[in-house]
């Protein structure tokens, strides 16, 4: 079975110190985690996207505007991939297989050429990681299930800013979706 690695919103904004929207110390302690798998995924030849979220600043209009503060924005280090995983990405993303694309939404799905990449190289498993957990690594699982790919979770590749949300949604990919979380 083809699979594929999305890397999901792991950038400064979302996991630096004093990043716009940042998850912290959670965020931060997976950095190795992720960026062994992404590598692993790199090596094997299967495809590794990364959908990042992406914001004009000052729109009023998207809803997130009412939720968070501005955050990712275009054309700012906040939507740069974060630590060792930016050094990862900028070697090999000229791969044929590494895919980066930006998002404006949770899901990764919505709005996006992903389900087009996945379907064109014959995927049927998604890997996800990244932030936050039980927000757009949350909705892109939901929206994964509903194209009817296999979910996989790595644990140790998730996490949030609201301890509780990211614990409800471990629990939710894998009772309500059919997912596997692993470690």
């Amino acid at each position: 079975m083809k699979k594929a690695l999305i890397n999901i919103d792991y950038t400064y904004d979302f996991v630096a110190e004093d990043g716009k929207l940042t998850c912290g110390a959670p965020g931060q302690a997976l950095e190795d985690s992720i960026v062994h798998l992404t590598k692993e995924f790199i090596e094997n030849g299967d495809f590794v996207a990364f959908g990042i979220d992406a914001h004009e600043e000052g729109d009023e209009y998207h809803p997130e505007s009412a939720l968070f503060p501005p955050h990712n924005i275009v054309g700012t280090s906040g939507m740069e991939l974060y630590g060792a995983l930016k050094t990862l990405y900028e070697k090999h993303k000229t791969d044929e297989n590494v895919y980066y694309f930006e998002k404006t939404r949770y899901s990764a799905f919505a709005g996006t050429s992903l389900e087009i990449k996945l379907r064109e190289r014959q995927i049927e498993e998604v890997h996800l990681v990244g932030v936050c957990t039980d927000i757009c690594i949350l909705h892109t699982a939901v929206d994964a299930y509903n194209k009817g790919f296999k979910i996989v979770v790595h644990e140790n590749g998730v996490a949030s800013f609201n301890q509780k949300g990211h614990e409800w949604a471990l629990e939710h990919f894998v009772h309500t979706l059919g997912a596997t979380v692993v470690k």
